[in-house]
C-alpha cells in the first residue's frame, strides 16, 4: 500500500498531537502539521521522527485553508485524508451569550471544517476518492453542558453540516468518504483554554487521554467508517438520554 498523505489541523496540542505521534509511528503516513503556533507545531513534527511538515495557518480564514491545500499538493502531489480537528469551546450559558460568542464558535468549529471540505472536494473528485475526517463531540449528541452551549450548538451544526455533505458527494463520487468522530471529556487543555475559561479537562473525572482518541481515528482512516463515538457505551449513553426525555432519537 502506498503512503497516504495525511492533513491535520489543530495539529500543535490535544487530539490533533496525539493523532499525529500515533500516525508517525508508522511508516504508512506522510503528516502535514497545521495551526497557527509554529514552535508547538514545530515541537510536534519533531516527536514524528522526520514524517510531519508543518505549515503556519489560521484554518478560520478560507484563504489561509486554501494557501494549505495548494502548498501540500505543491509538495506531495496529492491529499488522501484531511482531518478537521481544530476547535475550541467557550463557557458561558444560553442567555448570556452574545454575538461575538456564537459567531466565534461558529468561526473555529463549523468554517474551518467547512473551509476544509470545500477546498479539498475539487482534489478528492479529480482522483474519484479521498476522506474527510471531522472531530465532533458527545456534546453534540447529548446537550447536558449548559456552559458549553454555544460550543454543543456548533457541534450539533458540524454534524448536520458532514451528513449533507456526505449525501450530496456520493451521489457522484462514492468513493470520497466523510467521517464523524464524536470524543466524550479528553484530558487536554480544552477547558481552560475556551473562550471566558473554564473548568480544566484535565481535572474532570472520567476523562479520555488523548493518545486513545488518537488510536480511534487511526482506525476511522482505516474503515473509513461514516460515524465514531471514541469510547465504549456512547452509543447507548445517547439512546438512553433520548429515552429519558421522552425522545426517541
Amino acid at each position: 500500500m502506498s503512503v497516504k498523505v495525511v492533513v491535520i489541523t489543530g495539529a500543535s496540542s490535544g487530539i490533533g498531537a496525539a493523532l499525529a505521534e500515533h500516525l508517525a509511528r508508522t511508516t504508512d503516513y506522510q503528516l502535514v502539521l497545521v495551526a497557527r503556533r509554529k514552535d508547538a507545531l514545530d515541537a510536534v513534527a519533531a516527536r514524528c521522527d522526520g514524517k510531519a511538515a508543518v505549515v503556519v495557518a489560521d484554518v478560520e480564514k478560507r484563504n489561509e485553508v486554501r494557501t494549505v491545500s495548494d502548498y501540500v499538493l505543491r509538495q506531495l502531489n496529492r491529499i488522501d485524508v484531511w482531518v478537521n480537528n481544530a476547535g475550541r469551546g467557550i463557557s458561558r450559558p444560553p442567555s448570556q451569550l452574545t454575538d461575538d460568542d456564537v459567531d466565534a464558535m461558529m468561526r473555529i468549529n463549523v468554517k474551518s471544517a467547512l473551509y476544509g471540505m470545500q477546498e479539498v472536494l475539487p482534489h478528492f473528485k479529480s482522483r474519484g476518492e479521498g476522506h474527510f475526517i471531522n472531530i465532533s463531540s458527545m456534546l453534540a449528541r447529548i446537550p447536558h453542558a449548559v456552559i458549553r452551549s454555544a460550543y454543543s450548538a456548533s457541534k450539533f451544526y458540524l454534524n448536520a453540516l458532514t451528513a449533507m455533505m456526505r449525501d450530496e458527494v456520493r451521489q457522484t463520487h462514492p468513493d470520497i468518504v466523510f467521517s464523524l468522530v464524536s470524543p466524550s471529556v479528553v484530558v487536554t487543555e480544552f477547558g481552560s483554554n475556551s473562550v471566558h475559561g473554564g473548568p480544566d479537562s484535565r481535572l474532570l473525572q472520567d476523562g479520555q487521554e488523548a493518545r486513545e482518541v488518537a488510536a480511534v481515528i487511526a482506525g476511522v482512516i482505516q474503515s473509513r467508517a461514516p460515524d465514531v463515538y471514541t469510547r465504549k457505551g456512547s452509543r447507548d449513553r445517547v439512546a438512553a438520554h433520548y429515552a429519558s426525555i421522552g425522545v426517541d432519537p
